[in-house]
């Protein structure tokens, strides 16, 4: 850590933050690092789901009593929700205690509400529209700080209903409303109604979204924290796996279609020569462990026990602390996240050999016109 850099010193970057149920919990502990180094400044943070509810905290505490009131919010929070927790259903088994397992896939509580809302929309199975964490979150975050919060802009991405794209509600328009449209996961909890549009969890148009931060001009560094695995090692076997993995593809899937778009619009620049300067300027980064998330199921997203709560902080920490170590140099410079290593399989711009460009028409050798050539 450094101390009194001074603010025109540091490195300004973006925050890109997933969203992952109590695995948010590992955000949570990145952000805990980078706060605590005076080196780095936050310019804007794009969340969804988890991952908005850690951005929308730290600029509540942000704006309350600077870095430290961030991180000390950033606690309240994830100590509140670990409470909340100890009158939920959603409990491991004695044995899965026993062992280690953090697991809730033997947890009666949970195959009971697992079963339960295949069969019943939330809108019956919750007449009363009961939600803990909405009252929780009210509670501990003050929306008149988040929106008068000028040290960061904060994007919250929700999904609407209708027409399934993404929204991006931001300051001075962030409300307890629209932070629980981002988390509304639709097997749960009836859709959230914002000035007449009903609105799912954000995970599904945008995990995160993007594009508030490739439109920000403050600064050319996006860096994603990613939670959700990209890859599994081991293929589904039961029903439960398959519907779990089919779920992390779909919230994983708009955040790999941003990334190419942004590669391949980044290609065309190149070979184009294009004045996008904007684009072309944009620095990417990553900060995940796949190794670490590999052995996380699905069902532990509802475990908000403190054991495992703090165990995922500090593995986040550990994320950060090593991806600084290894990145902090190329902030400011080039990217660290390749994504022509990521996505070798893109289509590349296509070019001809030689100046001219070949009649089509005319056909070659075995019949067919002359072939593109990468």
């Amino acid at each position: 850590m450094t101390n009194g850099t001074p603010t025109a010193a540091r490195k300004r970057i973006d925050l890109a933050l997933q969203g992952g149920g109590s695995h948010g919990a590992l955000t949570w502990g990145v952000l805990d690092r980078l706060l605590e180094d005076d080196r780095l400044e936050i310019d804007a943070i794009s969340g969804t789901s988890a991952g908005a509810m850690n951005a929308v905290i730290l600029a509540d505490g942000l704006h309350r009593n600077g870095r430290d009131g961030a991180r000390e919010a950033l606690r309240d929070f994830w100590q509140a929700v670990s409470r909340l927790s100890r009158f939920s259903p959603l409990r491991r088994t004695f044995w899965d205690r026993l062992v280690g397992n953090d697991s809730l896939d033997h947890s009666p509580g949970y195959l009971f509400m697992e079963g339960l809302t295949r069969l019943v929309d939330p809108a019956r199975l919750n007449p009363l529209g009961i939600n803990p964490l909405r009252d929780l979150v009210k509670e501990q975050v003050d929306f008149e700080r988040v929106n008068a919060c000028g040290q960061v802009k904060v994007f919250v991405n929700a999904t609407n209903v209708r027409t399934g794209r993404a929204t991006i509600f931001r300051q001075p328009h962030l409300s307890l409303d629209t932070l629980m449209a981002s988390a509304c996961l639709p097997t749960l909890f009836p859709a959230v109604e914002i000035d007449g549009e009903a609105y799912w969890d954000g995970g599904y148009s945008g995990n995160p979204a993007l594009y508030p931060l490739v439109d920000n001009r403050g600064c050319s560094d996006l860096v994603v924290v990613q939670v959700n695995p990209l890859m599994r090692r081991k293929l589904p076997g039961s029903a439960r796996e398959i519907i779990n993995r089919v779920n992390e593809i779909t919230f994983n899937s708009s955040l790999i279609k941003e990334l190419r778009s942004i590669q391949l619009l980044q290609r065309l620049i190149e070979v184009e020569g294009l004045e996008l300067e904007r684009v072309r300027a944009m620095r990417l980064h990553l900060i995940h462990a796949e190794q670490d998330v590999q052995e996380l199921s699905a069902s532990s997203k509802m475990n908000a026990e403190w054991e495992f709560i703090s165990r995922l902080h500090d593995q986040g920490r550990a994320w950060a602390e090593r991806w600084l170590d290894a990145n902090f140099d190329a902030l400011g410079r080039h990217s660290s996240f390749d994504l022509d290593a990521v996505f070798d399989d893109t289509f590349s711009p296509l070019t001809y050999p030689g100046d001219a460009c070949p009649d089509a028409s005319k056909p070659d050798g075995d019949g067919r016109g002359d072939r593109l050539q990468d």
